[in-house]
């Protein structure tokens, strides 16, 4: 795979993504001085995050239990206060290329697609809770952009449903294990050598954990990408700062990732990975790892990065407890765009794709449309299995 002048995968130097998200708070100066730090910090790139909020959310939206923590009472006017317009994020990319280092978006709606596609993103990104998202996946693998997938919140047989669906684009497509909790109470970073044995592909890490080592073990499991949120103030108001690293670490960051493998024709994996060859064995603690792991850390103690980081995780992919939530709420279901009466056979134009995911899951989309009403819809909600008639699904629902 390649973005830009980088070619990424296991022999070659980690790809380190710097994740603005919306750690702007709205704010562009805020995001321009970001990616100028993102550059300083020697990553490879950064990343923004595009939604219109009214595309986004239907009125049944609902709030993550970690964005009521971070203080949030009101799903659509969080992410409001939270827009970029497509204007201010071309400053941002036009920054981020002066600087040298690569623009990457996540979009959110199918619909902004073409939006996107007015400035000249390096990448495109999907968050975790559109693996299911077929609709959207399909419109950014058209773009003919390279493709980064996130899988936190999903089993392994929704991932490799979406690698299917993306199978016209595998020569540009790379997936990240993620752990979808802000902040991250374990690092499941076995998922990353999960996802090296099932798929021919390079694979990485989002990384929600509040550690600047974690990369580290990341790369040494088998990650060619890593991604990582980062701001300028942890204790802000907003989502996304608890579980972001402060920006004067980014750069302690980038090192410590990039410290898991070598030069030696090329960069290649040297470090043997702390699992057993199967991945059943665990490690208690930092101090059963070999010392000469330590010596690779530009960290002031072993312990200094918490007990997360023992790394007591199988070879496996699968939902942990933490991610439910996530996975409820962020998810997209179809959604009808208007009013629709009883016996009324469904088209097109009736139906979006929006938050939550309580509804019949985005990728049933064309299964819906034909489909007849068994009763009436109201509009800007999730539909249901039980408003359809003879309703046969591509993929269950949540």
């Amino acid at each position: 795979m390649r973005i830009g002048n980088r070619e990424i995968g296991i022999n070659h130097r980690p790809y380190i993504i710097a994740e603005i998200g919306v750690n702007h708070d709205g704010d562009v100066e805020r995001a321009l001085e970001l990616t100028d730090a993102a550059a300083d910090a020697n990553a490879d790139a950064i990343k923004l995050q595009f939604f219109e909020t009214d595309r986004l959310m239907s009125k049944a939206a609902k709030l993550a239990a970690y964005q009521k923590n971070a203080g949030e009472t009101d799903p659509i006017e969080m992410l409001r206060r939270l827009e970029l317009t497509i204007d201010e994020m071309a400053r941002v990319v036009e920054r981020a290329h002066s600087k040298n280092i690569h623009a990457i978006v996540t979009v959110f709606s199918t619909e902004l697609v073409e939006v996107a596609e007015t400035l000249p993103w390096d990448a495109y990104k999907t968050a975790s809770p559109d693996i299911v998202n077929k609709p959207l996946l399909e419109a950014l693998m058209q773009t003919g952009k390279p493709m980064i997938v996130s899988t936190g919140a999903s089993t392994m047989d929704e991932v490799v449903q979406a690698v299917n669906w993306l199978e016209p684009a595998r020569d540009r497509l790379a997936v990240l294990q993620c752990v979808s909790s802000y902040p991250a109470p374990e690092s499941a970073v076995g998922g990353v050598r999960a996802l090296r044995i099932q798929f021919d592909l390079p694979v990485g890490y989002s990384d929600h954990t509040r550690e600047n080592a974690q990369g580290f073990w990341a790369v040494i499991a088998g990650a060619s990408v890593i991604e990582k949120h980062f701001t300028d103030d942890c204790k802000r108001a907003g989502p996304d700062h608890a579980a972001s690293l402060h920006w004067s670490q980014l750069k302690n960051y980038c090192e410590n990732a990039r410290s898991g493998v070598i030069e030696r024709d090329g960069y290649e994996l040297v470090i043997q990975s702390p699992y057993s060859a199967d991945g059943t064995e665990t490690v208690e603690d930092y101090g059963d790892l070999p010392d000469h792991l330590f010596d690779k850390l530009n960290c002031e103690d072993h312990g200094a990065h918490g007990a997360s980081l023992a790394i007591e995780t199988p070879t496996e992919k699968r939902v942990l407890d933490c991610e439910q939530d996530v996975r409820t709420v962020s998810r997209q279901s179809v959604v009808s765009a208007q009013d629709i009466p009883a016996n009324t056979t469904i088209t097109r134009d009736m139906l979006t794709i929006k938050r939550p995911g309580t509804g019949i899951l985005a990728c049933n989309l064309e299964s819906v449309i034909g489909c007849t009403t068994s009763q009436s819809i109201e509009s800007d909600i999730p539909i249901q299995e039980t408003d359809l008639v003879q309703f046969e699904p591509l993929l269950a629902s949540v």
